[in-house]
């Protein structure tokens, strides 16, 4: 792959269908456990020590590897000031469907899966996977809907190295694997208004059962649809002073909980 001149970066992004990684942890993560996803490679001199291996690597793909002159180059392939002095070039990420195979081993398995009904921000969706990462709930699905974040820069650098230890799925909507999930795991929906709160999940689901548990909109949360079909909806219960939590951090307690289950 040719090179690209630093100021014509978002062309040669678009051209050859490239993403930007950026965050020193995100890129350490990628470069240990996927490193043949890398296509080039880019870092400031004081990065230069931690990515010894992978530039050996990267040396015998004949790919390109090397120390920015200034970090505003990494600025500009990465589009942000939050590159923390490494940015990696992959090919854009394509999200596999969920198809009905899969979902039906996820449920054999007893899986546990978290699903987002339209969390509409990059930065929401980073959060969600790296606290999935942390808690070891490896299985996430996201819709395909028009309000549905996707994975993106932001996305990656948020979840500080979470994205490659967590299998995402793509789905038409959440709405479809609710509906497609009825019978074979129980479902929970995330609702503020809920009877039913966080310390009941033990009582709903046992370890013996697949266990779906959705995330709704920042704005707007569970879809009607969505709402409609699930078999349980469960709040976090606070001081009434603060209708409800950002959903990256309500995330982070069901996520918390379901490792426990």
């Amino acid at each position: 792959m040719v090179d690209s001149v630093p100021g014509e970066s978002s062309m040669k992004n678009k051209q050859y269908r490239e993403l930007a990684v950026c965050g020193f942890e995100a890129v350490r993560a990628l470069a240990e456990r996927h490193p043949e996803s890398i296509q080039r490679l880019f870092f400031t001199q004081d990065r230069a020590r931690f990515f010894g291996p992978v530039c050996k690597y990267l040396a015998s793909e004949r790919r390109i590897y090397r120390v920015v002159e200034a970090p505003s180059e990494l600025e500009k392939l990465s589009q942000s000031v939050h590159h923390q002095g490494v940015v990696a070039m992959i090919q854009e990420p394509e999200i596999q469907a969920l198809d009905n195979g899969t979902l039906r081993a996820w449920q054999d398995s007893h899986a546990r899966v978290l699903l987002l009904d339209r969390v509409g921000n990059a930065n929401n969706l980073g959060a969600i996977i790296r606290s999935a990462a942390f808690f070891g709930v490896r299985k996430l699905v996201i819709s395909d809907e028009d309000e549905q974040a996707q994975i993106t820069t932001s996305a990656w650098r948020v979840a500080q190295g979470g994205m490659e230890f967590v299998e995402i799925r793509r789905v038409p909507s959440a709405a479809w694997l609710v509906q497609a999930s009825a019978g074979r795991s129980v479902r929970i929906g995330a609702d503020h208004k809920a009877h039913n709160r966080l310390s009941d999940l033990r009582n709903l689901a046992s370890p013996e059962q697949s266990l779906l548990v959705v995330m709704g909109n920042e704005e707007t949360g569970l879809s009607p649809e969505v709402r409609g079909l699930c078999d349980h909806l469960v709040r976090i219960p606070g001081t009434g002073e603060i209708e409800s939590l950002n959903v990256a951090q309500a995330a982070t307690l069901f996520l918390y909980e379901l490792s426990n289950l």
